[in-house]
């Protein structure tokens, strides 16, 4: 798939002529923050007056071995793709009257208000609580001298249930009718968005919450053709090798919501929607998420997200600090929706630098079933499991009857040093292709269900396997498609949010390719109805190894539910 996407995202590239074009072959490689910073994480970009670009990133030590963290570092581009470093937002001990000697920065945003840039920015723990709260900052220059205004743009806001909601990432949006917002917002609470004051340095009124809690963060909104775009990141920033972050979208015609996606599902449900716009995508690129946007002198919009090496995952071997380099790809818009260089998502190869407008484009095909295997498929129509099947821990309480599989959802599980699930398994063809089930799960709505599943697994070992299946993860119901593999000396897991699952039931795909490298790429597709399908991302498994394909049930026993298969069919593609 890697050279499919790579291939195919170079031919779509069709420029349009423009008064501000680039150099006739000019192009750039990821990461964009190489020339400076080994990690440049929750990125954002934007236009200065004098023809320059700036970008400012979260707290972190820029070079590996370095140690000592910059708090906001920023940095200066002519063009958006060679910048260089300018120096640190605040220097050592200059946080805001309010926050605790030990509070981080995170995940700035600037904006430029009335004749003064604000920069609005996570402080992690304040004064008394240790709660995290959205501090404001001003500056005459997008360099500062930037200073803390006394009080925070959003206090800390107390969970009902006790402790602290997570008030991260905040992210301002200014409507044509000099309206300004701001959203913010995390795992534990959800996205908020409040209005600001005229001046920019606090919120006032009311809160709207726009996205549900334990799914999303890292919003960023925009308006494009009368439609407001919440851009919001899922699943585990921060977990090496196995980094699942990605990015979705809803749209609205309000700022203040409601947002659904490109089928109509809302954001703000258990059962929350999100149009894919990246993830990873199968090449050295993971953990592809919390974008900015920011559109050149031609016209042509940009995603600057940050993203994790597979290969190089932590600052510092082989543990440490995440390493989240900045990165910069063309955003399309197809059929009024965004999405990464046409759905082809994060490049590792040289591609056309900003400067001239790109479009229209053709979105990357996505697999489609083809000629059917049924000598590799199982429609279950027998009153038992035939000989193709092979059971890893069998469970007596596997049943076949009447064209379905009943599996009672076990209260054991895979991952880290569990492995005390069953994996009920067959082997899959050769070459390409795609394996696909129809699962009804009965997981309910909104009560926390930790974390019972089912679903499809390719399967090397207990420590090596990549998983799909339609999740409760606290009170949301996902389709998480997650990996485990060894890495120095442990296991590293990590899941990437592939789509919406049905109310009882769901359709999931597994479309299997080798590349170019000879690694195994398996991309995860979603259906709530069987038959418009959304496609997620991908994880690999190593060349030569051969995986077996098969069916899950676990995460949890309690209270009881059973999964019911009605087949496992493989198609080519």
């Amino acid at each position: 798939m890697r050279r499919f996407i790579a291939v195919l995202a170079a031919a779509l590239l069709l420029p349009v002529a423009s008064p501000a074009a680039a150099r006739p072959g000019a192009r750039y490689q990821n990461p964009v923050s190489a020339s400076f910073a080994d990690t440049f994480a929750d990125p954002v970009v934007i236009a200065g007056e004098d023809r320059h670009w700036y970008a400012y990133g979260t707290t972190d030590p820029l070079r590996e071995g370095e140690g000592t963290p910059h708090r906001i570092p920023m940095a200066r581009s002519g063009d958006l793709v060679n910048w260089t470093y300018v120096g640190d937002a605040f220097g050592p001990g200059q946080l805001p009257a309010y926050a605790r000697p030990t509070a981080a920065l995170w995940a700035p945003d600037v904006r430029k208000t009335g004749n003064r840039w604000v920069m609005y920015v996570t402080v992690t723990e304040t004064e008394p609580d240790g709660a995290s709260a959205i501090g404001v900052a001003t500056a005459p220059t997008p360099t500062g001298p930037w200073t803390f205004a006394p009080q925070p743009a959003v206090p800390p806001r107390a969970a009902p249930g006790g402790g602290w909601w997570w008030t991260f990432d905040p992210a301002q949006l200014t409507t044509p009718d000099g309206t300004r917002y701001l959203y913010y917002g995390s795992y534990f609470g959800g996205i908020w968005v409040s209005r600001l004051s005229p001046d920019g340095l606090q919120t006032v009124g009311d809160a709207t919450r726009v996205a549900i809690d334990n799914k999303f963060e890292g919003a960023y909104v925009v308006r494009r053709s009368g439609w407001y775009y919440l851009f919001a990141s899922s699943a585990n920033c921060c977990a090496g090798p196995t980094t699942g972050y990605s990015v979705s979208v809803g749209r609205s015609r309000s700022p203040l919501g409601p947002f659904v996606d490109r089928d109509g599902q809302s954001l703000n449900v258990s059962r929350a929607g999100g149009t894919p716009v990246i993830a990873p995508n199968g090449n050295r690129w993971v953990g592809t998420g919390h974008n900015g946007l920011i559109t050149d002198r031609a016209g042509q919009d940009w995603f600057v997200y940050h993203a994790i090496d597979r290969a190089d995952p932590y600052l510092d071997e082989p543990f440490g600090i995440n390493e989240r380099p900045m990165l910069l790809d063309r955003l399309d818009w197809i059929g009024g929706w965004p999405t990464v260089n046409a759905g082809a998502w994060a490049s590792q190869t040289p591609q056309p630098a900003p400067g001239r407008r790109v479009g229209p484009v053709r979105p990357v095909p996505v697999p489609q079933p083809g000629r059917s295997l049924p000598a590799h498929s199982d429609e279950f129509t027998a009153t038992g499991l035939g000989p193709a099947w092979q059971f890893v821990r069998p469970d007596a309480a596997v049943t076949v009857s009447g064209g379905r599989l009943r599996w009672p959802v076990q209260g054991a599980d895979l991952t880290g040093d569990s492995n005390n699930a069953g994996v009920l398994l067959r082997d899959a063809p050769a070459g390409n292709w795609i394996a696909e089930t129809k699962i009804s799960l009965d997981l309910g709505e909104d009560t926390v269900r930790n974390f019972q599943q089912a679903g499809l697994i390719a399967y090397l070992d207990d420590d090596h396997f990549a998983r799909l299946s339609t999740v409760a993860i606290w009170n949301t119901r996902q389709v998480e498609f997650g990996k485990e593999m060894p890495f120095a000396g442990s296991t590293s897991f990590g899941g990437t949010i592939a789509g919406t699952p049905g109310l009882t039931t769901t359709w999931l795909r597994l479309a299997h390719r080798v590349d170019a490298g000879g690694e195994h790429e398996y991309r995860a597709g979603v259906s709530r109805d069987g038959r418009t399908w959304t496609w997620g991302g991908v994880w690999t498994l190593p060349a030569d190894t051969v995986a077996r394909i098969g069916l899950i049930a676990h995460g949890g026993a309690e209270p009881p539910v059973t999964a019911e298969f009605d087949y496992l069919r493989f198609s080519r593609w």
